[in-house]
């Protein structure tokens, strides 16, 4: 009877262990065919993520990936930190602009993989200032708007989220043009509502990607007073942004995502495929806007309205890989990108720069990544350097002697 017994119980054993065993490999079967979820702004940068979609790379190295059209930087943000998202086309300076708290609640960890592009945005005014002030006439800026201000009362400019990349760049355009920024009113708008509420008056100017700036300019709405590669060439603008916990539990899935939308970036860069890329994502699922517009501006053909004819960058358009200097998310960008909360207002001590730095960008991931490509990893992080327009030298090592001399 006790054999018996005995026999039962090793028997019953040995099933349990087999039923754990397969439930385990289905656990894992089922986690490994959880689809990635990346979200997206209408923007002719998101070409990257869209691309490496359409053009089937994620499929290619083994992934599969949604990709779903988001409607502020503000839902990329909550979905991002939710997990909702599992990553997304992103401000570079976002995940740095909620952990200071400066937009969104401090602390809150989201995680750069990779950069995505850089250049490619626009400082754009409305016909107010048609014939007042040209195309990269700085000097002119400031009368026109204290004469504005003396007429209307207020003068309002918009840029997209607090700390963002286009929130830096228009206050930097102001800070280069002498405008006094408490004189004027700044307000957040999404990117694809930047024509719209200016066609009704809501703001004098906007900074925001493209192709919202030449569809202004398509539309007759406004003009193109500066670029910002005119600001700053080569200035880093959209990362490959992704939840904490993804980027933790499911490293796997997230190099590939890495490894298609590197490739995806590499295919951007070929000017012959432009023109594909930009009939794709003008399509209403993605940006919905004019294929010709987001062509021109991605082929480096400005026309910025208000009769002041064509502007051609030949080598500091949208660029999405230039040899891998583009996609190297470097540390050093990311101080002074948190300088600028300090310099504007945003923070009255300066944050812990090197800790956040090191804390968000996955650095060591993207070299692991790069090297299995054959992609090129840039030797200049953490060098001092300027901006095109503000020759201020800055130093990632001092933040603090930079903001001593820095205009506000």
């Amino acid at each position: 009877m006790r054999t018996l017994n005995s026999k039962k119980i090793t028997i019953t054993k040995s099933i349990s262990v087999l039923l754990f065993a397969i439930s385990a490999v289905f656990s894992t079967a089922s986690a490994q065919s959880e689809p990635v979820k990346l979200g997206f702004i209408p923007l002719t940068d998101c070409s990257p993520i869209v691309m490496a979609k359409e053009l089937g790379l994620f499929k290619k190295y083994g992934v599969e990936v949604i990709v779903t059209k988001e409607s502020s930087w503000a839902n990329i943000r909550d979905k991002v930190l939710t997990g909702e998202l599992d990553g997304a086309h992103c401000l570079y300076s976002m995940p740095f602009s909620v952990y200071t708290g400066v937009g969104g609640k401090a602390g809150s960890e989201m995680k750069i993989a990779m950069m995505l592009n850089v250049n490619g945005q626009a400082i754009t005014l409305s016909n107010d200032f048609c014939g007042k002030v040209g195309f990269k006439q700085m000097n002119k800026v400031t009368p026109v708007v204290a004469a504005k201000l003396k007429a209307e009362k207020e003068v309002t400019f918009a840029m997209t989220f607090p700390g963002g990349t286009h929130d830096l760049w228009l206050r930097n355009w102001m800070s280069i043009a002498g405008l006094n920024q408490k004189a004027v009113k700044i307000i957040t708008i999404p990117p694809p509502q930047m024509v719209a509420n200016m066609k009704v008056g809501n703001m004098d100017g906007y900074c925001v990607g493209e192709p919202w700036g030449g569809v202004a300019v398509k539309q007759g709405i406004g003009f193109t007073q500066v670029a910002s590669q005119d600001i700053w060439k080569d200035h880093p603008e959209k990362a490959l942004v992704v939840n904490k916990d993804f980027s933790a539990k499911r490293k796997a899935d997230l190099v590939k995502v890495m490894k298609a939308v590197m490739e995806a970036c590499k295919w951007l860069d070929v000017p012959a495929n432009r023109k594909k890329a930009a009939a794709i994502i003008g399509k209403a699922p993605y940006v919905n806007a004019p294929a010709e517009v987001i062509e021109n501006r991605l082929m480096g053909n400005y026309d910025l309205g208000c009769n002041q004819g064509t502007e051609i960058y030949d080598n500091d358009y949208m660029l999405f890989h230039k040899g891998g200097m583009v996609n190297f998310p470097r540390k050093s960008y990311a101080i002074w990108a948190m300088a600028q909360f300090v310099r504007f207002g945003y923070l009255k001590e300066a944050p812990n720069y090197a800790a956040i730095a090191d804390k968000l960008i996955l650095q060591d991931l993207y070299e692991e990544v790069a090297k299995s490509m054959n992609v090129k990893i840039p030797n200049d992080d953490m060098k001092p350097f300027s901006l095109t327009m503000d020759k201020t030298v800055f130093d990632p090592a001092n933040p603090a002697a930079y903001l001593k001399v820095v205009k506000k």
